[in-house]
C-alpha cells in the first residue's frame, strides 16, 4: 500500500521538529561570590561550614583546577562575562570612581549577557556587577537586594524570574559581596589591630532572619602563605563567617529553584571571582590568587563527580553560550553576534569581537578527567587605577612561569589589604619579619620572573628562575607565555622587545 505524500511529508516534518520539542534550553544560574578561595568543605576544609555547596558537589561535578585569570574583581567579571582576557577587552583594573576602567564596546558582540539575550533567554541580574558598560552587560532586570550583606534574603526577589510562565529559559546572574571586605572592624577584639568584619554583623547581632555561625580562632585552617599570628586568625575567623552566610544564600536559592520545579532544568555554576581578600592573594598571580572553587550542576550530568582538568573563567562564557546551543565549535566563536549599540562607538569601542579566548567545557562534566585540558594562563595589570604592575603567567601540570613587567617598581598594595590587620601587624615587624612563607621585603620586591615547579613546590617558594640548570625549562616557558601574549592580543607583549 503506497502511503499518500501528504502523510510522508508529515512524518518528515515531525522528524525534523521532535528533537527540538524534546530538548528545551536548560535555565542558567551563575552564583559568583566575591573572594572566596576553594576552602569549603567539599575541598577539604575540616572546620568551615558550608554545607549547601557541598550538597551541590555531591549533585554535580566539582572542578579541583579551577582558576580565575587576574586577582581583582571588575577584570575578572569581564573574563567571567565575555570570554577573553581583560587585556583584550579593555577593562584592564576597577570600574568604579576614580579608577574608570571599562570594557570595549564592541565586547558586546560575544558577552554573554547580550549572547543569552539573542539565544532566548530572559536575563536578570542581582548583587554585585562591577563592569562596565551597560551596552556590553545590560540585562533585562536587575533584582532587587534586600542589603549588601544577607544575600540569603535576597532569594525572595528571584521567586517571580523562576514561577513566572513563559516559554523562554531565564538566565540569572546571582553575585553577592562577601566574603569581600567591608568598611568595618569587629569591635569585639581587642588591640589597636582589629580584624576587619567582612560584612559581619558585630558580636551579638544578626542580620533579619539569619542564623550567623561563629568561628573561633584558635581553630581556623592558616593557609602557609599566610602568617600564623593573633591578627590573621582573627580575620580568618570572619572570613569563614561571612562565607557560611553566602552559603546559605547558594542553599535558598537551590529551595527555591526546587520548589518552582526548576532545579533539575537548571545549570547551576558556584564560583568566585578570584581567591580572598589577603596579600599574598588577592591582586597577585600566585595560586592562593587564582584559584577559585567551581562546582557545576548540570541537567542529565553523573552526579558526585570530581575533574581534575584545568579550567579557567576564560572558559565560562563560551561553555554557556555553548549549553544555550549558540556556539560555533569549529570557530569557537558564536553562531551570531550579538547587536552593538551604535551610539556607544567611537574611537575606543576597541575592534570587532568575533571568537573567544577560551573554550567550552560541556563535555567535562560529569567526568574525572579532560585530556587536553593542561594549562591556564593569568594575566593581571591593575586593580586600583594607582596600582599599575602587570603579571603575566603561564601554569601548567608542573610548572609555572610568571613575568613581573614592572618588578622594579615595588608591589603595590591595594588599599584595603595594606590597612588589614593581617598585614600591618607583620609589616610593623620589618621587612625581613616572616609574612607567611615569604619575608616583607621579598614580597614587596620582586624578580622579573618567578618559575615554580609545582609539583615540589606548591607554595611557590623556591624560585628556579635563576637557577643555571633550569635555563632551558626557563626560555621555553617564556616562549609559550609570548605565545598566549600573541594570540591573545597583549598590548604588553611589546615589553619583550623595547624594555
Amino acid at each position: 500500500m503506497r502511503i499518500p505524500t501528504i502523510v510522508c511529508a508529515l512524518f518528515a516534518l515531525a522528524a525534523c521538529v521532535a528533537p527540538l520539542s524534546a530538548a528545551p534550553k536548560p535555565n542558567i544560574v551563575l552564583f559568583v561570590t566575591d573572594d572566596e578561595s576553594p576552602i569549603a568543605g567539599c575541598y577539604g576544609s575540616p572546620v568551615i561550614q558550608t554545607p549547601h555547596l557541598d550538597a551541590l558537589a555531591k549533585d554535580g561535578t566539582m572542578f579541583t583546577n579551577a582558576y580565575a585569570t587576574t586577582a581583582s574583581c571588575s577584570a575578572s567579571r569581564s573574563v567571567i562575562l565575555t570570554g577573553t582576557h581583560n587585556h583584550a577587552n579593555g577593562q584592564y583594573g576597577h570600574v568604579h570612581d576614580y579608577h574608570h576602567f571599562e570594557t570595549y564596546a564592541n565586547c558586546a558582540a560575544i558577552s554573554l549577557p547580550q549572547q543569552l539575550k539573542l539565544l532566548g533567554y530572559r536575563t536578570a541580574h542581582m548583587g554585585k556587577n562591577h563592569v562596565a558598560p551597560d551596552s556590553v552587560y545590560h540585562y533585562d532586570q536587575e533584582l532587587k537586594v534586600t542589603g549588601p550583606h544577607d544575600s540569603p534574603n535576597w532569594v525572595k526577589n528571584c521567586e517571580p524570574l523562576f514561577n513566572e510562565k513563559s516559554d523562554q529559559p531565564f538566565y540569572l546572574a546571582f553575585w553577592t559581596h562577601d566574603p569581600h571586605r567591608s568598611g568595618e572592624e569587629q569591635q569585639s577584639v581587642p588591640g589597636d589591630l582589629k580584624p576587619n568584619a567582612f560584612g559581619n554583623p558585630q558580636v551579638g547581632k544578626e542580620y533579619p532572619g539569619i542564623k550567623e555561625v561563629i568561628y573561633d580562632p584558635s581553630k581556623v585552617v592558616v593557609p602557609s602563605y599566610l602568617p600564623d599570628t593573633p591578627e590573621c586568625r582573627a580575620e580568618i575567623a570572619q572570613y569563614y563567617q561571612s562565607a557560611t552566610r553566602t552559603d546559605k544564600a547558594l542553599g535558598a536559592l537551590v529551595e527555591a529553584l526546587k520548589k518552582a520545579g526548576q532545579y533539575d532544568n537548571t545549570i547551576i555554576i558556584f564560583t568566585a571571582d578570584h581567591g580572598m581578600a589577603f596579600p599574598g592573594a588577592k591582586t597577585t598571580v600566585y595560586e592562593a590568587g587564582l584559584r577559585v572553587p567551581f562546582v557545576v550542576h548540570m541537567p542529565g550530568a553523573k552526579p558526585g563527580v570530581v575533574n581534575d582538568a584545568m579550567i579557567s573563567h576564560l572558559d565560562l562564557t563560551p561553555t554557556l553560550v555553548d549549553a544555550a546551543g549558540g556556539l560555533d565549535k569549529a570557530a569557537n566563536a558564536p553562531k551570531q553576534l550579538a547587536p552593538v549599540e551604535k551610539a556607544g562607538l567611537g574611537e575606543n569601542a576597541g575592534k570587532k569581537f568575533t571568537r573567544y579566548q577560551g573554550r567550552s567545557w560541556v563535555g567535562l562534566v560529569g567526568r574525572e578527567h579532560g585530556e587536553g585540558w593542561d594549562e591556564i594562563s593569568a594575566s593581571h595589570t591593575f586593580h586600583e587605577i594607582q596600582m599599575y604592575y602587570p603579571m603575566r603567567a603561564i601554569r601548567d601540570r608542573r610548572y609555572k612561569l610568571i613575568w613581573n613587567i614592572a618588578s622594579p617598581l615595588p608591589f603595590p598594595f591595594a588599599s584595603d589589604l595594606w590597612a588589614a590587620s593581617t598585614w600591618q601587624g607583620v609589616w610593623r615587624k620589618g621587612p625581613q619579619a616572616l609574612y607567611g612563607n615569604r619575608t616583607v621585603d621579598s614580597y614587596i620586591h620582586r624578580p622579573p620572573f618567578e618559575l615554580y615547579d609545582m609539583e615540589k613546590d606548591a607554595a611557590e617558594t623556591k624560585n628556579l628562575a635563576e637557577d643555571p640548570t633550569h635555563k632551558e625549562l626557563l626560555e621555553s616557558m617564556k616562549k609559550r607565555l609570548k605565545e598566549m601574549q600573541k594570540r591573545t592580543d597583549d598590548p604588553w607583549r611589546l615589553k619583550w622587545e623595547y624594555e
